[in-house]
């Protein structure tokens, strides 16, 4: 348990090392807490052996370790308003009714980027809540279809198919198959029933029955699988903690490997943050995301920074954006 002077001590610091990114020393707290230097020094080393603060190799003052870090969010934190600019810009996107959620999110996700110099990450998954209502298609050549999906929510997917040497009477043999066995099921269990339950019958009313099949697979698996967006991957570049290019390799590596940021998917309602070794990112960056849901679509925002981060700043900056999406 800390004692009134000690939080002030590390939110001070805490505050300063994510403005300048330099140790914090006792010249700087004595100024602020107006005490002298002698019983900063020994608060400051009090909270070192309490694991709270860190002393670099380079300056005899102190920074935040991750313990650190996570007192502060949990205990000290006090959120910071979006300035009217911020708000302006945000909602000029969510007042655009001409937008799709997609493009939506994708537009805040630029602006999130701007605004914190972070990168910022989407997962978009269709809702379990979206079922299979039916599916058409439509010849575009001899070889092409493009197959359309309608959930019960009034989700629509286009998705093109190509065929070769199969009859456009085998192909509408298969779409009353799955519209008369599978309408109906949530759309990220069509891909399961298709192996489970049309792949057995399939082949006593269809002759090209495995290329069909296999087709058919492959839309729902791509329609029910996450979508991921990455926005600001090089912001990583603009913070001193990723100068080291190996590290900017791992970090940028990371950022690429579409099975890594799948398990980035927030499950909890809240806006959580996850500190160095707490996320699944890396343990030199700092993780902060939250998940929404509408009728048609769940997914995850996330941002990803160094653990020197705005937290005050970005806990606020998603909550608002939360609430436009689930309006």
């Amino acid at each position: 348990m800390l004692t009134k002077r000690q939080e002030e001590i590390l939110k001070l610091i805490v505050i300063e090392y994510i403005k300048l990114a330099k140790p914090v020393g006792s010249k700087l707290i004595c100024d602020e807490l107006n005490c002298s230097s002698a019983t900063i020094r020994n608060e400051m080393q009090l909270l070192e052996e309490m694991g709270l603060l860190e002393k670099t190799h380079t300056s005899s003052g102190r920074i935040p370790s991750e313990k650190g870090y996570r007192y502060y969010v949990d205990n000290l934190m006090e959120l910071k308003e979006l300035n009217g600019e911020e708000v302006f810009k945000l909602q000029t996107i969510f007042n655009n009714t001409q937008l799709e959620l997609s493009d939506v999110l994708s537009k805040s996700l630029e602006l999130i980027s701007d605004m914190t110099s972070y990168t910022s990450i989407m997962l978009d998954t269709k809702s379990h809540e979206n079922k299979l209502k039916e599916i058409s298609i439509v010849p575009v050549s001899e070889t092409v279809l493009v197959v359309i999906v309608v959930t019960d929510q009034g989700y629509v997917e286009h998705k093109n198919i190509e065929l070769v040497d199969v009859s456009l009477e085998e192909v509408k043999k298969t779409v009353k198959l799955i519209n008369d066995l599978i309408v109906g099921t949530p759309i990220d269990e069509v891909s399961s029933k298709l192996e489970f339950e049309i792949k057995p019958v399939i082949g006593r009313y269809v002759k090209q029955h495995e290329m069909l099949y296999n087709a058919f697979y492959d839309v729902f698996t791509d329609i029910s699988s996450k979508n991921v967006n990455v926005v600001g991957k090089n912001n990583i570049l603009k913070h001193q903690e990723f100068n080291d290019v190996s590290k900017v390799k791992d970090i940028f590596s990371k950022l690429e490997d579409r099975e890594l940021l799948e398990h980035i998917e927030e499950k909890n309602n809240d806006i959580n943050i996850y500190i160095g070794h707490e996320n699944e990112m890396d343990p030199d960056v700092a993780v902060i995301k939250t998940s929404y849901k509408t009728s048609k679509d769940t997914g995850t925002i996330a941002i990803v920074g160094p653990k020197r981060m705005e937290y005050d700043k970005v806990v606020n900056l998603l909550d608002y954006i939360k609430k436009q999406i689930e309006r």
